[in-house]
């Protein structure tokens, strides 16, 4: 199958073929490449991992250490989880028949048809057509998206500090990035003119995420509209990671959806975020992009297929809820927000702070001689609670990840304190 568009328009072409192979966006000047190179590197023995599989991702192999092993999870980027019951209690009775009389087999590999119905709801010109249901959350569709778009040779452009499915894969395909850090010294203001003088003649993405992990940035509308539009005049898809989306503090703060504003874009949700359903593992992409809709579809065929069948009514019922499960979370974070607010400001002297305008996650610099990563062992070790420090995000400014979305960080909180003031009173005693 070959799929093409216009260049009159500065967009690029679709040309695809078979999955892994040569499904990416190309301009109608270049020849076919393949994904990797066959031919057995000299340097590679039995058993040596192929460069196509993307470099460790760092959070996970953390959180894999840690995380079921702490009292305290104080750095998670999720609200507390609803039960399955209180799920249920909230379905209206056409949900609740499908819930009851659901058989366990194979679903529709685009998603139950009243499931992206529902998603489409969240956006303005992006009907059920465009939406494409991923099994396997957010990271699904960032890996789907990265591969129907990224070829050997191709360049992409990446908000920094950033997840690391926004911009691990690309390596992995041949491909080059450029990180473009949020101005930590200005509130983490988005340099528009550094996008800018980044993007090259062979950049294919621009990855962006808005309300921001781990800063908790948000730019302004304005911002976020030319942010989208400079993509949308250089030819290159912006892929706008959006699962923050609704848990902005200010009325009337929320973004517009990336694909709404530019009908090559891609926006990325998902349950785990705003929903507090993280266990579902229900994320999508939404485009008005027929080609890259089909080129991702395609490429889903080949991984998860489809999505489980008791997730996606249980997303259903969740999202014809959305503005009281949105409440319910926004309430827990803003309340947490205060908590940590109150403990930064209590600690001058080994913090600096600058508080999130959206989302449940914040980026605090540690000012102590200590790097953050023994800071966050040692917390660790003395008091089970868990921080995540900025290594797992590729930078070296000495910060750590802080999540506001637990109603238990009050009582991590509380740890860290005496912590900190264990550690203080045994400084003045040496010297």
């Amino acid at each position: 199958m070959d799929v093409t568009r216009s260049e009159e328009s500065g967009r690029s072409s679709w040309r695809w073929a078979t999955p892994w192979t040569s499904t990416r966006v190309g301009r109608a000047h270049d020849p076919p490449r393949r994904r990797c190179d066959p031919t057995p590197s000299p340097h590679r023995g039995k058993g040596a991992v192929p460069a196509v599989i993307p470099k460790t991702c760092k959070i996970e192999s953390f959180f894999g250490e840690w995380e079921f092993a702490v009292e305290y999870v104080a750095c998670a980027s999720d609200v507390d989880g609803l039960t399955l019951r209180e799920v249920l209690d909230l379905a209206d009775p056409e949900t609740l028949a499908l819930w009851e009389g659901l058989e366990l087999g194979y679903t529709e590999t685009t998603g139950h048809p009243l499931l992206r119905e529902a998603i489409a709801d969240e956006y303005t010109k992006t009907d059920a057509d465009g939406i494409t249901v991923c099994g396997g959350g957010a990271v699904e569709a960032l890996f789907l998206v990265s591969h129907a778009l990224i070829g050997p040779g191709d360049h992409a452009v990446v908000i920094w500090p950033a997840f690391e499915p926004l911009h691990r894969i690309v390596p992995a395909l041949g491909a080059e990035f450029t990180p473009v850090p949020l101005d930590a010294e200005n509130g983490w203001r988005l340099d528009l003119d550094a996008v800018r003088r980044a993007i090259r003649p062979t950049t294919r993405a621009l990855f962006i995420n808005f309300p921001h992990n781990p800063t908790g940035a948000l730019p302004s509308r304005a911002e976020f509209e030319a942010l989208v539009a400079l993509g949308a005049e250089a030819g290159v898809t912006v892929v706008s990671d959006e699962v923050y989306r609704h848990l902005e503090f200010e009325p009337g703060a929320t973004l517009p959806a990336a694909a709404d504003l530019d009908e090559n874009a891609v926006s990325v949700g998902v349950m785990s975020k705003a929903y507090a359903l993280a266990g579902l593992r229900v994320g999508w992409m939404a485009t008005r992009n027929t080609a890259l809709t089909a080129a991702a579809r395609t490429l889903k065929d080949y991984t998860t297929v489809c999505a489980s069948a008791p997730a996606e009514i249980l997303s259903l019922i969740a999202l014809r809820a959305r503005d009281q499960l949105v409440e319910r979370s926004k309430r827990i974070i803003l309340d947490n927000l205060g908590h940590a607010d109150s403990f930064f400001r209590k600690h001058p002297d080994a913090f600096a702070w600058e508080p999130p305008r959206a989302g449940m996650v914040a980026f605090p610099k540690l000012t102590l001689p200590t790097p953050a990563h023994e800071f966050v062992s040692d917390l660790v070790r003395e008091e089970s609670v868990l921080l995540l420090p900025d290594s797992v995000f590729d930078t070296t400014d000495n910060r750590f990840r802080i999540g506001l979305g637990r109603t238990s960080l009050p009582l991590a909180l509380d740890r860290m304190d005496a912590f900190l003031t264990r550690h203080a009173r045994h400084g003045r005693s040496q010297r």
